[in-house]
Formats: structure tokens, sequence, C-alpha cells
């Protein structure tokens, strides 16, 4: 027995040093990854490959230690991703692009954005050329730019249109003794529906659709003007359900242009470079590509810009309350925009917002402090996959706002939740309270009793002023009248080519218009760019105590996938500041 235990002890205290030793090396590598961090060269006859599968976030926030977790979940930053894309075209050892479709998410206007940049692209002469075992409706969108579409013989091409489909929580509360007292300005401000209704309301309905048939349409003349196919045709082929029809059906409606197995797209990708039959392709990674050394010309000038994406929040949140999820924090942001505003090499500013709101309150000092930036240079606002409610509030005093015309943006309006959970405590059980109160409402904000009338009405006006703040900060910024404002204003989700329409933006395009439209406002033509905040090495993801990735969480949200969304705001309600300017819901292309 004695010798067991001895031989059991030594094999757990191996296996823990082994476990260590692995670790230690694995952390060796990963800081000689850092250590070669921009300095990556093409090699000759190179082809950027960019593997379409996964979601696209604004920036890398990929875990660093997923290796080891287990979670490896790919993440596309489209920062890296048009960049790579950029020096792709200028690179001369680069031939071409190759895009492997999958199964890819993110919002519109990011994958708008990516698209553009790969029609840019094409200018340069290059060639573009796609495969996919499977296209989902995204990553389809995508590479229908290619020069040639290709797709598996036994492939599938997802494209089925566009839908909407939000979670009511009202019943299972009820069932739990749980009721959602609501106060709200704007008969279109839906996010707090799904804790009052079973469905949505007709002005929900009607904004749903409205912003939906918008970004459809968008996609539709997109991608007929690429593959020579008529809106009427790519709008029978989405009601014929492409996912179970043939492949050669696929090729026959010229959806794709040929069907062929993935060693065939290497001998097709080989004769586009020159190659001979037995030569080995060189695939170049976006993240590499982005690295790649340019010859840059250096300017004293420079053109910040400035990310400013998740949710707008008072304070950071804990990795489990946030379950890693980036946000708008406000000292940070603030700190950061002071920064930019005193550094006398930045002539002009692009704040990049990515944000469908938050706290009313935060919004309202990141608000003032970008007034405060633009007095002393350009401000301008480069709105990616929404800007919406809190989202605009922080946009709309810009010097100017440029959107992809399938931003969401708008949802101007205020409301605000408190949970009424007597009956669960009370009723089911079994708890009872009393109260000695020095002051009328002294007891206000417990959960243990509904809010009353009197606190009601206080809580309306409120919010009715927290609305007529809002409105009179787009009416300032957008140069119109406050009540224009509020016609166009109620809550209501807008996209970006309907929100130019109506002037809440001012122009339609990427990030790169707002770079070179800062630059003109700043009266410089020599300049360079230079991104903020900067962000954390991959040795900072892991020994960095601020951002503790959470394990746990990254769990949740590879089992529950699509609902993880819902999970995560149904986690944070307890965090919320009760007053928000929020948009209804994300909206997420697959």
């Amino acid at each position: 027995m004695k010798d067991f235990m001895k031989m059991t002890g030594a094999t757990i205290v191996g296996l823990i040093l082994f476990s260590i030793v692995v670790t230690i090396i694995s952390i060796i590598g990963l800081a000689g990854v850092v250590a070669t961090e921009g300095s990556y060269t093409a090699p000759e006859n190179s082809i950027l490959r960019i593997n379409l599968n996964g979601g696209i976030n604004e920036r890398d926030e990929q875990n660093p230690l997923g290796f080891l977790t287990g979670d490896n979940g790919e993440v596309l930053a489209l920062d890296k991703l048009l960049t790579a894309v950029e020096k792709a075209a200028k690179t001369d050892d680069v031939k071409g692009i190759y895009l492997e479709g999958g199964n890819l998410t993110g919002t519109p206007a990011m994958l708008q954005e990516l698209r553009q940049a790969l029609v840019a692209f094409k200018k340069s002469g290059k060639f573009i050329i796609a495969y996919a075992d499977t296209y989902s409706a995204g990553s389809y969108y995508i590479c229908s730019v290619a020069d040639q579409v290709l797709l598996n013989p036994s492939g599938i091409i997802d494209w089925h249109g566009l839908a909407s489909q939000p979670i009511f929580y009202t019943e299972a509360m009820a069932k739990l003794g749980v009721k959602m007292q609501v106060f709200k300005v704007g008969s279109f401000k839906s996010a707090v529906e799904p804790y009052i209704n079973t469905e949505m309301s007709e002005p929900n309905r009607e904004q749903t659709t409205s912003y939906l048939t918008s970004i459809w349409n968008g996609w539709v003349k997109d991608i007929a003007a690429s593959r020579k196919l008529t809106a009427e045709h790519l709008n029978l082929m989405a009601d014929s359900l492409t996912a179970f029809m043939q492949p050669t059906q696929m090729v026959e409606a010229k959806m794709a242009d040929k069907l062929c197995y993935r060693d065939e797209v290497k001998d097709i990708l080989k004769k586009k470079v020159g190659m001979e039959e037995d030569d080995v392709l060189n695939f170049v990674p976006y993240k590499s590509m982005a690295q790649a050394v340019m010859d840059i010309e250096k300017h004293s000038d420079r053109i910040a810009v400035y990310y400013a994406y998740g949710d707008i929040v008072d304070q950071a949140s804990s990795p489990l309350q946030s379950g890693g999820e980036a946000s708008i924090v406000t000292d940070p942001v603030i700190t950061d925009l002071q920064k930019l505003m005193k550094d006398n090499d930045v002539k002009a500013v692009v704040i990049r917002v990515n944000s469908g709101g938050g706290s009313a309150y935060a919004s309202e000092q990141i608000w003032h402090q970008v007034q405060l930036l633009k007095e002393k240079k350009p401000v301008v606002i480069s709105m990616g996959g929404m800007a919406a409610s809190g989202g605009y509030y922080i946009s709309c005093g810009a010097n100017k706002i440029i959107a992809e015309p399938s931003t969401l943006t708008g949802s101007i309006g205020i409301f605000g939740m408190f949970p009424d959970a007597s009956e669960l405590l009370t009723d089911k059980i079994g708890l009872h309270f009393d109260v000695v109160k020095t002051n009328k409402f002294a007891d206000f904000g417990s959960y243990a009793r509904p809010i009353n009338e009197a606190e009601g009405e206080k809580l309306q006006n409120y919010i009715n002023h927290g609305y007529d703040l809002f409105t009179r900060r787009v009416a300032e910024g957008r140069g119109i009248s406050q009540d224009s404002v509020k016609v166009i204003g109620e809550g209501r989700v807008w996209t970006g080519e309907q929100a130019k329409n109506i002037g809440l933006v001012d122009e339609l395009g990427n990030l790169q218009d707002a770079i070179k439209a800062a630059a003109k406002l700043a009266k410089t033509s020599e300049y360079n760019v230079a991104t903020y905040p900067e962000t954390k090495s991959m040795l900072d993801g892991i020994f960095g105590g601020d951002n503790e990735y959470d394990f746990m969480d990254a769990k949740i949200k590879l089992l529950l996938g699509d609902y993880y969304s819902t999970y995560h705001m149904v986690k944070q309600l307890g965090t919320w500041n009760p007053i928000q300017a929020r948009l209804p819901y994300d909206i997420v292309i697959k």
C-alpha cells in the first residue's frame, strides 16, 4: 500500500510539474509572438487568406489562453481585416485574396464595411477567389464580390433573407412572481417590451420591418451588381430555401460559378499565381498581413481614431458581470479624450462608435467631453454596426457624422425599469416585511413592494426631463429644432441610409471616409493615423488582473450560441443604471 501511495503521489507531482512546464513554454512562445508583432514580410507570390468563419468584432478580443481552456472560437477583428486588405493591395508580393466562406456572424454595417474594402481591393487589378463548403448569408454577402464564387459539390448557400425574433420574458417572470415596472418616453422605445409584453407592439413591428427592409434591399443591390443579377432573381432565390437546393441548381441560378473540391481550389489558385502543380501555395493570414511592414512617410500631424464600442456604462464591471464583453466606461473614455484634446500633434479625432447605448447618465458625461474636445479640434463620428440611443447621444454633437447605409442609429428615447418582486418574496417564498421610516420616500427602491402612484409620477417626470435633454442635445448638434427631433425621435430606430434622409447623419461612408473628412476639417493633407485606446498585448491579456478572463462565462457563451446575448443582458440587469438610453436589441446577421 505504501508503494502504491508513493507511486500515485509521484505520478500526481509529475503531472503537475509537466503542466507547469508546458504552460511556461507556451507563455514563452506567446512572448515570442508578441515580440515579432509588426515585423511581418509577405513572401513572393503570396495570397491573403481570410477565413470567414466566426464573429466579427471591432477590434481583436480573442482569448489569449484559448489553447489552454479549449475556447478557440475565431473572432475576426474588423480593424485588422481592413488593414490587411489595404496592405495586400499595395504589396507587390501579394497576388490576390482567397476568401473561405463559412458561418459568419456580425452586424450588417460591419459586413458591409469589409465588403467595401474588398471592392476597393479589386481596383488594384488583383484577383479575389471565394470558396466554401457552406456559405451563410453573411459570408455569401461578402464572398459575392469575388471574381469567382466556388462551391463544394455537396455544399450549401444559405440565402434566406433577414428576420428579427425577440424573446419576451413577461409570462416567465409572472410565474416567478416578478413584475417589471417601466417608465419611458417614445412609442417606438421597445427595449422594455420583452419585460412587459408577450409580442411586438405595432410601432416596434413597423420600425423593425422598415430597417430590415432597408438593410436587405442594400444587400440585394450590392450582390446584384457584383453577380450581374437582378433584385427580383435574388429575392426569388431567398424565397426558395436555397439551403435545401442542390449545388448544381446554385450554379444554374448563377449564385455560384463552379462546383469543385478543396484540392481543386488550390489548383485554381496556383494557376492564378503562375505556379506549377507541385508548388506550395503561400497563404498569408490576415493578422500577419495587418502587421506587414510598409514604407509609410512620417508626418508630425496625426488623425486619431478612437474606438468606443459596447454598452455605455457608468463604471467597469467585473469579468463575471460583463462576460468579457467590451464596454464604453465613462471615466476611462473621458480621460482618453482629454489626453487627445491636449496632444498638439493630434489635429482631429475620429470617434468610431459601435454601441446600442446604455446608461443615460454616462452618455451625457461622454457627450460633454466630446463638446470640450470639439472646441479644440474637429471631431468626426464614424458609425459602425450601431450608434443608437446612448450611442447616438455621444455622437450627436460632433462636427460631422458618417454612417454605413446599414448602420442602426437613432433610437432617441429614454426609459427606466424597476423590478417588483413582492409577489415572489411574500406569496411564493413566504417572506414578510415591515418598515419604519423617517421620510415619505425613505424606502423607495425596495423590491419588497411596488412603486406607488406618487413615486411613479416623479419617476415619469424624471424620464421626461431626460428625454427633453436628449432631444435638446440632438437639436443643438444637428442644427435643427427640438420639435423636429421629437418627430423623428420617439425611440425609433433608423438605418444609416434612412438617418441621412432625415438629417441625423451627414454622409454615408466608412471609417476611411471619416478619416479623410477629419483631415479636411483640420486642414491637413499630410498626416499619419493613430488608433486609440492602445490594445493590450497578449501578455497583458494573460497577466493583467483588470481584464481577467472568465472561463465559466466563455463556456456558457459557447453553449448558448445565438441566445448568449439574451443571457448576458439579463445577467447585467442588476448592474445597470436604472435610467437607460438603449437600443431594443442587437441585430446580427448569420
